[in-house]
C-alpha cells in the first residue's frame, strides 16, 4: 500500500484514547471519517467530531477500522513523525532581499533552508509571501479558520512585487489579501525596505493599499533590509543612511497620524532600527498598540526601557544587591540603550561597576547591527583582554532557542573557557536585567 497521506505514530499519551485502542507506535493513521489526512490542521480539524471511523494501517501490515465515540474537541493522545504531518514548504521566490541568499557556505544545512509555509505562520508566527498558495489552499485556512496569517508584503505594486520576488505569479497579492479580509480572518504584514526601490512613493503606495484591510488587517511593519558582507553576484542594494531613515520615519508617522484620525488605529509602525539610525528617540508604548509585531523589532526598545524602568521603581529602598565589576556585550543596534541603562544601574547601586562593550559583526558584515545574529567567535575575538570582572552576560537572542549554542556553533561553554569567565545569558525582560546586573537575590527572579 503507498504510504502517501499515511502518518506514522511516534508516541502514543498514557490514558488516553489511542491507548485504550491498542494504538502503538510505528502504527499510521490513513484517514478520518473518510477524509485523507494532508497534515496536522486536517487532523485537528476531522477529529473534533463526536463520533469518528478512523483508518489505522498497523505496524504489521494490517488495514483496520477504529470506531470512536468521544467528547467534542477530545484529542486522541496521539504524537506523529513530523509536526506538521507534512514536509515543510520551501520558498519559490528568489528574493532579491532574501538573507539566506547572503549566508556564508559551511554553515548548518537548517539555517539554508527557506521556509513559506503557510502553516508556520499560524503556528510559529512566520511572515510568508503567499505564492506557494493555491486557490484551494487559501478556502481550506479560510474554512478551518486558522489565524492570523503574517504575510510579507513588501509592495503592493503588482509589476514590482513580481520583479522584487523574482516570481511571476506574485503580483496578486491585494486579491490574496482582500480574501482573508471577506472572511474576516485576521492579518499581519511586513514591509522590507529597499532602498531606492519600494521606499518613497511606493511605500506611501503599498501603506494606503494596506490600510483598505484594516480592520481584519491588524497591523504592518516596515524594517530594513539586512545587507550581509556576502552579496557577490546578488542584486546591488544600498543601505539606509541617517537621511533616508528620517524620511522614512515621516513618511510612517504621516501615515499614522491619517490611519489613527480616520480607523482609530496607529496602523503601520517603524521598527526600532529607523529610530536607531536616524538618532530619534523611541515612540511611547501606546503607539505600539499592544507590541503586536515585536518579532519584527517593532518596539522591543521601548518595551524594555519600560521594563527596567518598572522594575527599578518596585524595588524596596535598601534591596540588597551585590557590589561587583561584570560586563553586558551586545550589538551596535541596541549597544547606545543598553550602555544608557548600565550607567543608570551604577548610579541606583553604588559599587557596581557594568562594563558595556559593542560587538561588530565581523562575521555577516557591519552592517548587521542586530545581536541575534552576533556569532560566538566574534564575541571571543573582541573581547580577548578586557576587563570582564565576575560575569559575562549576553542577550538571550545569540543562542538557538531552547539550546545554548551560537550561530556559528560555539557554545556558551567555549565563550567562558575562551575568556576565562563566567559567561551567562540575561532574558528580553528588563526585570532580568536588572536582578542578573545587581546580582540581587543571587542574579535570581520570578
Amino acid at each position: 500500500m503507498k504510504k502517501k497521506n499515511m502518518h506514522r505514530i511516534t508516541d502514543v499519551a498514557p490514558d488516553s484514547i489511542a491507548m485504550e485502542l491498542g494504538l502503538e507506535p510505528g502504527d499510521m493513521v490513513v484517514s478520518v471519517n473518510g477524509h485523507q489526512i494532508e497534515d496536522l490542521f486536517d487532523y485537528q480539524y476531522y477529529i473534533e467530531e463526536e463520533y469518528l471511523e478512523v483508518e489505522i494501517w498497523t505496524k504489521d501490515g494490517q488495514s483496520c477500522m477504529l470506531e470512536i465515540e468521544k467528547e467534542e474537541d477530545e484529542d486522541l493522545g496521539l504524537t506523529f513523525e513530523s509536526s506538521l504531518m507534512d514536509q515543510y514548504h520551501s520558498c519559490s521566490n528568489k528574493c532579491i532581499f532574501c538573507f539566506i541568499d547572503q549566508m556564508p557556505p559551511g554553515m548548518r544545512e537548517t539555517l539554508y533552508f527557506k521556509d513559506d509555509d503557510s502553516r508556520l505562520s499560524f503556528l510559529q508566527g512566520n511572515y510568508i509571501t503567499l505564492t506557494n498558495m493555491s486557490d484551494s489552499d487559501v478556502e481550506r485556512l479560510i474554512r478551518y479558520r486558522l489565524s492570523p496569517i503574517n504575510i510579507s508584503v513588501h509592495t503592493t505594486n503588482p509589476d514590482l512585487r513580481c520583479r522584487m520576488l523574482n516570481n511571476r505569479f506574485a503580483g496578486n497579492i491585494l486579491k490574496r489579501i482582500r480574501q482573508f479580509y471577506e472572511a474576516r480572518i485576521e492579518m499581519n504584514a511586513q514591509i522590507v525596505l529597499c532602498r531606492g526601490i519600494n521606499d518613497g512613493e511606493e511605500l506611501s503606495r503599498t501603506i494606503r493599499d494596506l490600510g483598505e484591510f484594516l480592520p481584519w488587517l491588524k497591523s504592518l511593519s516596515v524594517v530594513p533590509v539586512g545587507l550581509t558582507r556576502f552579496r557577490d553576484h546578488l542584486t546591488p542594494l544600498k543601505p539606509f543612511d541617517a537621511e533616508e531613515a528620517c524620511k522614512v520615519l515621516a513618511c510612517i508617522h504621516g501615515w499614522q497620524d491619517h490611519f489613527r484620525k480616520t480607523k482609530g488605529s496607529f496602523f503601520v509602525h517603524a521598527s526600532d532600527e529607523w529610530y536607531i539610525m536616524a538618532g530619534k528617540p523611541f515612540p511611547p508604548e501606546e503607539s505600539y498598540e499592544g507590541y503586536g509585531q515585536l518579532e519584527n523589532g517593532v518596539g522591543m526598545m521601548r518595551l524594555f526601557l519600560n521594563q527596567v524602568e518598572e522594575a527599578l521603581l518596585e524595588l524596596p529602598e535598601g534591596t540588597a544587591f551585590s557590589p561587583r565589576t561584570v560586563t553586558v556585550a551586545t550589538a551596535v543596534l541596541a549597544y547606545p540603550t543598553i550602555r544608557r541603562l548600565a550607567a543608570d544601574l551604577e548610579e541606583r547601586f553604588p559599587g557596581l561597576k557594568i562594563h558595556v562593550h559593542c560587538i561588530r559583526n565581523e562575521f555577516f558584515g557591519e552592517r548587521i547591527t542586530v545581536s541575534g545574529l552576533l556569532t560566538g567567535r566574534d564575541i571571543i575575538r573582541q573581547l580577548e583582554g578586557k576587563e570582564l570582572g565576575q560575569t559575562l552576560f549576553l542577550p538571550a537572542n545569540v543562542l538557538r532557542a531552547g539550546e545554548d549554542v551560537l550561530l556559528d556553533d560555539v557554545r556558551l561553554k567555549d565563550i567562558s573557557q575562551a575568556l576565562q569567565v563566567d559567561a551567562a545569558i540575561i532574558k528580553s525582560e528588563g526585570q532580568d536585567f536588572v536582578y542578573k546586573l545587581a546580582g540581587i537575590n543571587g542574579g535570581i527572579y520570578e
